[in-house]
């Protein structure tokens, strides 16, 4: 999943990782965290604002974000599945003004996880 970020141009604050945590520095993506965190909870992707070293804005806006595998793996995704969960971030955070795009984002993360549920009944 690091790789896949390095690979779209992300700033792995680590410069990758060696596991399950990645912490984003987004400014060269023009966006802050808190605006990233906000389109990704539209896409239906949980995710959280943080704060990167050298950060310039406050704790409440953030120029990072925070993502973990530990929800999808417990839900039983691997490793290439990743790289679709990378997608789906990337176009999220490109196109965080538009509302239809997020919309339809959200359908195919819906879609994608319909047959990993939460809880086994």
């Amino acid at each position: 999943m690091a790789n896949a970020f390095v690979s779209k141009d992300y700033h792995l604050i680590s410069g990758g990782t060696d596991n399950h945590m990645m912490l984003i520095d987004l400014r060269n993506k023009n966006i802050t965290g808190k605006l990233a965190e906000e389109a990704l909870v539209k896409a239906e992707i949980t995710a959280n604002k943080n704060m990167v070293p050298f950060d310039d804005k406050s704790p409440f806006v953030t120029s990072g974000i925070r993502i973990g595998t530990a929800a999808v793996t417990t839900r039983g995704l691997k490793e290439d599945d990743m790289l679709k969960i990378v997608d789906f971030i990337d176009k999220a955070i490109i196109n965080n003004d538009d509302e239809a795009v997020l919309n339809e984002i959200a359908s195919e993360v819906k879609a994608f996880m319909s047959h990993r549920p939460l809880f086994e009944s």
